[in-house]
């Protein structure tokens, strides 16, 4: 019994240090700088979600319904600031360092060594970009989907499968992919489990997970009317084409350097895992009705999985956090089998200096925000901009001119739009501007080169009447552009006879809707 105790009160104690130094290093690369693109993508839909405007409905999304009605819970605990939309990421960032530590200990690994894959995980999961991302959400909630599933294999428990369909859904609903991957490898390989091992009350259980994440979202937009079928074009079928184009474009060819050299790190860490299968295989070809099969073709799979999802994307890369995940796992397993210790030590001794090498190429760099030929020094205060960034250190590498000339240009360009009271749509990569001004909307999230249906896309009409539709129905009288966007966001959507232009600084321009019968 005291034995039990001291085990809890140690294992509360690492939880503690895990919620703190997850939380504090994501804050801490959240105030370094910004790459609007990325670094605004929810701080004006979180706001809008929070004013009573959704996704799909009020703007056009592709991808991020989780993180705008998450952000939007956040700014109502604790108000709309920079502070609280780091803080998003940072929980996030404890949650898979937290699943990872409980998944572990599960898995009987020594609670010690939990901590420390624990950690490395929370040490470049998040703060490669820190601030919240579609992907790195779809991605963690993902593989807590995964680690339900493993945890149901190892202890029988169906409150983890329970918990399983709720991840997955939530993982989709941040980005389509990786979630429809890991679910796709749960669905064969639990199918498969369930053939041997038939449960009534484990299919009710998953049922019932299921039924309860899909009732809660179909509630959520029943009850701010956002429709069904805008959700299926915007969230379903237009994603679908970009997937096509990118599985052409980005996977083929398929080559070594591309597939394995790149992750080399990642393979290694899986090797084990791949050994323990095979060498398992060639003693009992039953091996695979056992629950230890499920388990190693899980991960193995998921590894490979996540590798082709970050081959199909166009950002930096950002998965390397899974390596600590799987040499935790092949811990777990190298234990069982090999009497030698020094081979435990070198796999923990991997797992450190693989997360010290990305930290420092990736983290430190702010290479996921596309600083890493940036001179992260004497950064200027974004609280001069405005107070809700108050703590954000401003760099902006996308920027020409000094750190000084875009703070100033940016206030002055706030002031402009604040004496304009007329409704008006605001097309920026500065999105966080929106949330500051009254009467101001965006039509799209962002205005990066798949966020919409352009001229050629076969849902290009669908686009062209949402943003006609809201033109109407918000009664906007005008069209600001903010560089480095330029007109042809909207060049295809609205007739140029509809237009008056007007060049107000450097960086904004003022398109003014004279007439418009369509």
């Amino acid at each position: 019994m005291k034995s039990n105790l001291n085990f809890e009160n140690i294992k509360i104690f690492y939880l503690s240090i895990i919620f703190f130094f997850s939380i504090f290093i994501n804050q801490y690369y959240g105030y370094l700088g910004v790459y609007p693109i990325d670094s605004f993508l929810f701080f004006d839909s979180g706001n809008r979600v929070l004013n009573g405007e959704f996704p799909i409905k009020d703007f056009w999304a592709v991808s991020g319904l989780t993180n705008d009605f998450v952000q939007a819970v956040i700014f109502k605990i604790f108000g709309v600031s920079w502070f609280s939309y780091i803080l998003h990421a940072s929980l996030m960032n404890f949650l898979i360092a937290f699943f990872t530590f409980h998944t572990l200990i599960k898995f009987k690994l020594h609670i010690n060594f939990s901590l420390i894959y624990a950690l490395l995980v929370s040490v470049i999961a998040y703060p490669v970009a820190a601030t919240p991302f579609p992907d790195h959400h779809s991605m963690i909630f993902s593989i807590i989907g995964l680690f339900c599933f493993l945890l149901h294999l190892k202890t029988n428990s169906n409150f983890y499968l329970f918990l399983l369909p709720v991840f997955l859904v939530l993982g989709f609903f941040s980005k389509q992919t990786p979630a429809a991957y890991i679910f796709i490898i749960i669905s064969f390989l639990g199918l498969i489990y369930f053939i041997y091992n038939f449960s009534f009350k484990k299919i009710g259980v998953l049922f019932l997970g299921f039924s309860f994440i899909l009732i809660l979202f179909f509630f959520l937009f029943m009850f701010n009317k956002i429709s069904f079928y805008s959700f299926y074009i915007q969230y379903i079928m237009y994603p679908i084409t970009i997937g096509d184009n990118r599985l052409l474009e980005f996977l083929f060819p398929l080559e070594f350097n591309r597939l394995f050299l790149r992750y080399k790190l990642i393979h290694i860490a899986i090797l084990p895992l791949i050994y323990l299968l095979i060498n398992n295989f060639t003693k009992d070809i039953k091996f695979f009705k056992q629950k230890d099969f499920f388990i190693l073709c899980s991960l193995i799979f998921t590894a490979y999985a996540l590798i082709l999802n970050q081959l199909l994307t166009l950002n930096q890369k950002f998965i390397f956090f899974i390596i600590p995940i799987f040499l935790g796992f092949s811990h777990v397993y190298m234990e069982k089998i090999i009497k030698k210790k020094y081979l435990i030590y070198l796999v923990i001794l991997l797992a450190i200096s693989s997360t010290t090498y990305y930290k420092i190429s990736y983290v430190d760099n702010r290479k996921f925000m596309e600083m890493e030929n940036t001179k992260l020094e004497n950064l200027g205060e974004a609280e001069k901009i405005h107070k809700k960034l108050k703590y954000l250190k401003w760099i902006n590498p996308n920027f020409s001119g000094s750190i000084s000339s875009e703070i100033e240009i940016l206030k002055k360009t706030i002031n402009i739009l604040s004496n304009d009271k007329k409704n008006k749509f605001l097309i920026t990569h500065y999105q966080f501007i929106a949330s500051l001004l009254p009467n101001t909307y965006t039509f799209s999230r962002t205005y990066d080169d798949v966020a919409y249906p352009t001229k050629n896309d076969k849902y290009h009409d669908d686009y062209k009447q949402f943003f006609l539709n809201h033109i109407k129905n918000k009664g906007i009288q005008a069209i600001y552009v903010i560089k480095p966007l330029e007109k042809n966001v909207f060049d295809n959507l609205i007739d140029n006879d509809c237009l008056q232009r007007e060049k107000i600084n450097e960086i904004l321009t003022k398109f003014s809707i004279i007439k418009c019968d369509n």
